[in-house]
């Protein structure tokens, strides 16, 4: 098949989980022998529009316009950014027929529904969160309400809607009223070998951040409130007075990060908390790898490729039992607790920082389940099944007959020789 992503972060410019599954995705369907392109957004300093392949994927950058916004300038951002890509994506149309358009999330959603209707390719959408969800069901402000309604219109014009986990699946029946027969289940995934974390670096890394006898937990993703690390920093000092010595590595940025560094000075764990910021994919592997621990707190969770990453890397997951973190660790490979009680988050973590065998246990268990259920290369073959039954159902609708995908003629080196001689 011939297939367009549509993203606003793809690596190595990424936030979240959802730029490093896009890119992952993208190489996995590459790998399998399908056409891949990619719109996404580059740095704000970018000059212009790039083309490149990575991986065996064509990616096109659009540099972010403009640059520097507030959040009440969001919207203004939004519309900028989506009619860049349908500009840049239109030139891909207009050059090769492709099959599908896969969107992923509300951001990209106006240029999705955009190309749909110039186009005539089906859409397929990925919904990786909602903003109902993300607020525990409380839409607040302007913003919030009209997020919650491009997420519904990009769920409406979509062939097809991809969601990550069961939790997330009964989320989008409820909230946008889609009848279940539209929503298809394709976990995140993860490949265990690009995990694979050397003893010796995890030694040498676990020395340059604790001492020999002190204990060492690990949070990773996003700074924000539904992440829920500010259970963790309630945990922690109950933590340290059962266990002994014990410090909390928190990597990752975002809108909360102060909030909790204010927690952190208030609670007195000043000496027992460090803030990594960002870590880029190496440094973090070497994080899990020297961590005792890795906590995925959440408060709400569609589903929790951080857990999985962490099982893949070797090291015992403590998860909040909501959402997908919940179908993760479902056969017994992690231990989950009630999100926001931190009381059942610091027993499960002196649980498995005193209980050897026990932690030895997360380590077998959290690692067959990455590699057997979450490898990225049945991901892909789950996800052009989405694509081709959304094939079908968009014939169907005109009236003409389904034509066969497109097989790609040409290498991935020479799409950028076309594009040139065009």
């Amino acid at each position: 098949m011939r297939i367009l992503l549509l993203s606003w972060e793809y690596p190595p410019h990424v936030v979240g989980g959802l730029g490093r599954h896009v890119g992952a995705l993208a190489r996995a369907l590459a790998d399998a022998g399908h056409e891949v392109h990619v719109v996404t957004r580059d740095l704000p300093d970018a000059p212009e529009v790039r083309d490149a392949i990575e991986d065996g994927v064509h990616v096109v950058r659009i540099p972010e316009a403009p640059p520097v916004i507030g959040f009440d300038q969001l919207v203004a951002w939004v519309l900028a950014f989506n009619n860049r890509i349908q500009a840049v994506a239109g030139r891909l149309l207009r050059e090769r027929e492709f099959d599908v358009i896969h969107a992923h999330d509300w951001l990209v959603g106006y240029a999705a529904a955009g190309l749909k209707e110039t186009w005539d390719v089906p859409v397929v959408a990925t919904v990786h969160a909602t903003e109902y969800g993300r607020h525990q069901g409380w839409l607040p402000g302007p913003m919030n309400k009209l997020i919650h309604q491009v997420e519904w219109w990009l769920t409406y014009e979509a062939r097809r809607v991809i969601v990550c986990s069961a939790y997330m699946r009964t989320e989008l029946e409820q909230i946008f009223a889609l009848p279940p027969e539209k929503l298809d289940i394709v976990p995140n995934g993860v490949d265990v070998r690009d995990f694979v974390v050397a003893p010796e670096e995890a030694a040498e890394m676990r020395a340059s951040l604790t001492g020999p006898r002190t204990r060492m937990i690990l949070f990773a993703g996003r700074l924000e409130y539904e992440k829920g690390v500010q259970t963790l920093l309630a945990a922690l000092q109950d933590v340290r007075q059962r266990v002994g010595p014990t410090r909390l590595f928190v990597a990752g940025v975002g809108t909360y990060s102060e909030e909790l560094r204010r927690e952190v000075r208030r609670r007195k764990l000043r000496h027992h908390v460090r803030f990594a910021g960002f870590l880029p994919d190496h440094d973090l592997r070497l994080h899990f790898g020297a961590a005792d621990v890795a906590v995925v707190p959440s408060i709400y969770e569609p589903f929790g490729l951080v857990a999985v990453e962490a099982m893949a890397c070797g090291t015992p997951v403590v998860v909040g039992d909501t959402g997908g973190l919940r179908e993760i660790v479902a056969d017994g490979s992690g231990l989950s607790f009630t999100p926001q009680e931190p009381t059942e988050l610091a027993d499960a973590l002196v649980r498995v920082l005193t209980d050897r065998e026990l932690a030895e246990d997360l380590v077998q268990r959290g690692h067959a389940r990455a590699r057997d259920r979450y490898d990225w290369g049945s991901v892909a073959r789950r996800t052009v099944e989405v694509y081709a039954q959304a094939r079908r159902e968009e014939a169907a609708l005109r009236g003409t007959e389904e034509r066969q995908p497109l097989r790609p003629v040409l290498r991935a080196a020479a799409i950028l020789e076309l594009d040139e001689a065009g």
